[in-house]
């Protein structure tokens, strides 16, 4: 299937790029989220005819993601205290909607979908490097603090 990006996917391309994905990515996931059209003449018509629009609003969203990069960015570490046993070890663990409420209650706003935690969940207390992914090619660095609490 043929699409036509309207905004930046990350690893498919960028906006106005015409690509072949599979049908069931493009079906399911480009189109109903406003990422792709078909690629159609007059949906490519159509699209040239918006090219000025739409690159002035990704435009407008990657100044927002800069923004809230710098925020993030600025901030001190965010600490969770959560219980764990004698040698660190957490009881449960500390996975993506506990970081994005702290991240919250510090000031942020960060969903917990933009989070990126590549090895799982944290199960020790300790010091950690987050990676907050906000818009294609920006991503922030989150400094985490998990506290364990006997």
């Amino acid at each position: 299937m043929e699409v036509v990006l309207l905004d930046k996917v990350s690893g498919l391309g960028v906006l106005g790029d015409k690509v072949q994905v599979k049908s069931g990515y493009g079906r399911n996931f480009l189109i109903p989220n406003g990422k792709a059209v078909f690629a159609t003449k007059e949906n490519v018509a159509a699209f040239e005819a918006r090219r000025a629009e739409l690159e002035q609003q990704a435009a407008e969203k990657l100044a927002v993601a800069e923004g809230r990069k710098a925020a993030i960015d600025g901030m001190q570490a965010v600490s969770i205290t959560h219980k764990a046993g004698e040698e660190g070890k957490l009881f449960g663990s500390v996975g993506t909607i506990d970081i994005a409420h702290a991240c919250t209650e510090a000031g942020v706003e960060i969903a917990k979908s933009e989070i990126r935690l590549p090895k799982g969940p944290f199960r020790q207390a300790g010091e950690y490097e987050v990676v907050v992914h906000l818009y294609p090619e920006v991503d922030a660095t989150l400094k985490l603090n998990i506290i364990g609490e006997e």
